[in-house]
C-alpha cells in the first residue's frame, strides 16, 4: 500500500523584532515562530498542538503513532495542513476506530505547553519490550553531546526551543528537531522515523528537555533502549525506565553525566579529572 500523501507546508522557525538593549540600542532580535495547528483525524477535532511549524507534517503523524490514534503508517491515506486556516487534515484509508473511547481516557502530562497521553498508555507500558543488545561506551557518550553541543540550531539563534536527536550507535545525529514543547520534537522524530520505517533497537535518543514519564514511554514506543538528557528527571520517568529496562541518562554535559537506569547496556571509560 502507498504511502501517504503530504503536504510540504513548513513554516520560518523564527521571526526577528526589535528589542532594545541594555545600552538603550534598538537590536534586531530573531526569536521562535509559534502557531496553533489543530489536528483533524477523518474530520473529527483531535488537539490543538503549539509548535515551530518547521516540521509540521512529521510533527502530526509521530504524534498520531505516539498517542496510537492511528496503527500503522499504511492506514493513513493523506496529512494536509493548512496554515490559512492553522489545521492539519488526516484522512485514513478505513476511517477512525475507537476514537471517542481512546479520546475519553486522557491524561495530561507534564510536557512542556502541556503534553497529553490519551488512551491506556501507562496502563500497557508493560507490554513494551526493548532490545538488550545495544550498548552506549562512555566514549560515544562524549562524542554524542559533542555532535549536539555544535549543531547548528534554532535556540543558538532565538532559545526558548526544546531539541530532540536520532542517533547512530556511532554518536551520529541522523535527525535532529527542535519546537517549542519537547514532546513535539520527539513526535516530529517519531514521524519521520515512521515514515521512513526506521527501526531504533540500534539507536539513541538525545532530549534538552527534562525526562518525564510521557518522554520515556514515547522513547520506548519507538523501540529505542537509550535516552539521553541534559536535564534531570522525574520519578514516574525513572520508575518506567526502570520497569521497561530503559538505559537512561540525565544531566549530561561536557563529561559528566548520571547513569540512572539500564546499567546493562552502558559501557564505562577511565576516570578523567
Amino acid at each position: 500500500m502507498p504511502r501517504p500523501q503530504l503536504t510540504d507546508s513548513a513554516r520560518p522557525a523564527t521571526v526577528t523584532v526589535s528589542a532594545v538593549n541594555e545600552r538603550g540600542e534598538a537590536v534586531p532580535t530573531p526569536i521562535a515562530g509559534e502557531h496553533p495547528l489543530t489536528l483533524y483525524l477523518d474530520k473529527r477535532e483531535i488537539v490543538t498542538l503549539m509548535t515551530l511549524g518547521a516540521a509540521p507534517e512529521a510533527l502530526v503523524l509521530g504524534y498520531l503513532r505516539n498517542q496510537r490514534l492511528v496503527a500503522s503508517i499504511e492506514d493513513i491515506a493523506a496529512v494536509q495542513v493548512d496554515w490559512e486556516t492553522d489545521s492539519a487534515a488526516v484522512t485514513t484509508h478505513a476511517g477512525s476506530r475507537d476514537i471517542e473511547e481512546l479520546m475519553s481516557r486522557r491524561t495530561v502530562t507534564t510536557g512542556c505547553g502541556q503534553g497529553t497521553m490519551f488512551g491506556d498508555l501507562m496502563e500497557d507500558v508493560g507490554r513494551i519490550a526493548l532490545p538488550e543488545e545495544g550498548r552506549l561506551e562512555q566514549a560515544t557518550l562524549a562524542v554524542l553531546l559533542d555532535n549536539v553541543r555544535r549543531h547548528e540550531s534554532i535556540y543558538k539563534q532565538a532559545g526558548a526551543v526544546h531539541g530532540c536527536a536520532l542517533a547512530a550507535a556511532s554518536g551520529e545525529i541522523l535527525m535532529f528537531v527542535e519546537d517549542v514543547g519537547r514532546h513535539n520534537a520527539v513526535d516530529a522524530i517519531a514521524g519521520q522515523m515512521w515514515l521512513a520505517d526506521l527501526a531504533g533497537g540500534d539507536k539513541m535518543f538525545y532530549t534538552t528537555g527534562r525526562l518525564t514519564s510521557e518522554m520515556v514511554i514515547k522513547t520506548a514506543q519507538m523501540g529505542i533502549p537509550i535516552l539521553i538528557s541534559r536535564s534531570g528527571l522525574t520519578q514516574m520517568g525513572y520508575s518506567i525506565a526502570q520497569q521497561v529496562g530503559l538505559t537512561m541518562i540525565g544531566r549530561a554535559q561536557g563529561k559528566h553525566y548520571l547513569l540512572f537506569t539500564g546499567h546493562q547496556r552502558f559501557v564505562a571509560g577511565p576516570l578523567h579529572e
